[in-house]
């Protein structure tokens, strides 16, 4: 494999990560809308407390069977049988994939519906004694359930057009499950709940499953005109499906690690008593500061790992394992190029973001304050975090999964001493969990990244730790820098809106032009593919948008 040959499939990855993060920052800012919506109507109190939690026991297992171990081992099998069988074997594996998931998943909803109740207590012990919680915990959940069904079959559909070099829909579903949500959530919630004796929370949680599907159907014309029409088809001997299974089942144990560690999170935050809210609080400014973190996440992480893995599984189908190597390591720079710098000015301008955003109506400044200090606890293992989305897939294309799930079962203890330690021996709260989970986020892509590098020889590590280095360096400089400029301000000003929006105003694009020019003085590499990244994929965008296409 020669050098240009390597640099053209590298700019592949970074076009088509270009085009997802394009279209997931559509995404992320629907998604901070909706939220703004939700802080501004319920607060951070009982209500917003309970749907969250109603909504995350969904999403415990949509992460293993959606977003985890179902795309990690979907994604290369399809994308194998797409070069070595052709279109109709890849059409028929998708239909025995499709069938499998609604009757495994379909029945695990129905379980989940019926178990509700054992469920809330399972991740929030510390509600028992409060009925109303409770119960208002236990009917969100049962009406949220067969969410998982839709997003399963969703990221199914995403991995077919992943793999069929289609980028931008599939990440701009997203984008469809937030509009819906809001939409039909308010319309019930607001509009209709009075006559239906529902509470508006409630509302939203019927818009949370209309929501799911439309992000399913928005994909549907795009594999239509592939030629992927749904046909009932299953055969548990087929030999795909049965790679699948085979893929997906140390996965799941990888993945249940992961839930546990929710799942020990969660148990934590139900017992954390704030000093001025009592019991109401912890759940909600946790999920308030990560919907923060999901913006980075998604547009660097998560585009560049939905970008890599595709080309990735080509190159170990095609047993090329010098430009699979040379590919993952090109991402994982490119991944620290944009998130470290993310972790510095979240911390640093956390506060005034949060202020800016969502303080208004119930969502109070205590709330401001409180969740401006779990989102510098999540921001320390940003880069952590979207390393791992990255590397973990690299093992499932190898044909590993046995390795991401002994890293998952180890995180389960580090992320139980790291949560223990920091709520109850440092008495840090809700920031502690939350920084927990970054302690828990950096451990697994040290490990990963350690197995990796074994089980490809080399993965131009000298090459990535002096980038790593150099844009630790510009990241600093760039945080110090804005800090000084920033944080005056809000002595003068205060801590209100205007303080807010002003420090933004000078803060972001300030931070902005000192990191670019700070990492063109010191030479780093990946900053001409991000450039290439964001111009490219614009370009190729606006063009489809003005011949009516459907996306990238």
């Amino acid at each position: 494999m020669n050098a240009e040959t390597d640099s053209t499939a590298h700019h592949e990855v970074v076009r088509s990560a270009g085009v997802v993060s394009l279209a997931v920052l559509g995404s992320r800012l629907t998604g901070l809308l909706r939220e703004i919506v939700m802080a501004r109507l319920f607060g951070a109190g009982m209500a917003y407390d309970a749907f969250l939690l109603a909504f995350r026991i969904p999403n415990l297992t949509r992460d293993l069977f959606a977003e985890g171990a179902l795309s990690s081992a979907f994604v290369p099998t399809f994308a194998e049988y797409l070069v070595r069988k052709g279109q109709a074997a890849a059409r028929e594996l998708a239909n025995q994939v499709a069938t499998a998931l609604i009757v495994v998943v379909g029945s695990l909803c129905l379980l989940g519906i019926f178990f509700s109740p054992g469920l809330v207590w399972l991740l929030a012990p510390g509600w028992v004694s409060e009925a109303a919680k409770f119960e208002l915990a236990v009917r969100m959940t049962r009406v949220m359930f067969p969410f998982l069904l839709l997003v399963a079959l969703a990221a199914q559909a995403m991995g077919i057009l992943n793999a069929c070099q289609q980028f931008g829909l599939p990440a701009s579903a997203s984008t469809f499950f937030n509009l819906g949500s809001l939409g039909f959530g308010l319309l019930i919630g607001f509009g209709l709940g009075p006559y239906l004796g529902l509470p508006p929370i409630e509302g939203m949680a019927y818009g949370v499953l209309l929501g799911g599907m439309l992000q399913l159907g928005g994909q549907l014309p795009s594999l239509w005109r592939r030629g992927f029409r749904y046909r009932p088809q299953l055969d548990w001997s087929h030999p795909g499906l049965r790679q699948i299974i085979r893929l997906m089942a140390p996965a799941l144990l990888g993945s249940a690690a992961v839930q546990i560690n929710v799942l020990v999170n969660t148990n934590f935050a139900s017992t954390v008593i704030d000093p001025l809210r009592g019991p109401d609080g912890p759940v909600s400014w946790l999920s308030y500061a990560f919907r923060f973190m999901q913006l980075p996440l998604g547009l660097f992480g998560v585009a560049i790992a939905s970008a890599t893995l595709p080309a990735i599984s080509r190159s170990a189908a095609s047993g090329d394992l010098e430009q699979f190597r040379d590919t993952l390591s090109r991402s994982l720079g490119l991944v620290f190029l944009l998130t470290l710098p993310s972790s510095v000015g979240l911390a640093v301008l956390g506060r005034p973001l949060i202020g800016a955003i969502y303080e208004g109506g119930r969502f109070e400044p205590y709330d401001t304050i409180q969740t401006a200090h779990a989102l510098t606890a999540y921001a320390v293992g940003l880069a952590g975090y979207a390393a791992v989305k990255v590397l973990t897939p690299g093992f499932y294309a190898l044909g590993d999964a046995r390795t991401p799930m002994l890293v998952s079962l180890c995180s389960i203890l580090v992320n139980y001493i790291a949560a223990w330690s920091m709520t109850r021996r440092a008495g840090m709260g809700h920031t502690g969990l939350a920084l927990a989970t970054s302690i828990v986020m950096l451990f697994s892509v040290v490990a990963l990244f350690w197995k990796m590098r074994e089980r490809l020889g080399e993965l131009h590590g000298r090459r990535l730790a002096s980038s790593l280095l150099r844009i630790g360096v510009a990241s600093a400089a760039m945080g110090l820098v804005v800090a000084g400029c920033c944080q005056p301000l809000e002595t003068q000003l205060g801590a209100g809106r205007l303080a807010s929006l002003v420090q933004l105003a000078l803060g972001v694009p300030l931070g902005a032009g000192c990191y670019y020019w700070l990492c063109r003085a010191l030479r780093v590499g990946e900053l001409e593919s991000a450039s290439r990244a964001l111009a490219v994929p614009l370009a190729r965008l606006l063009r489809a948008t003005a011949a009516n296409g459907p996306g990238a």
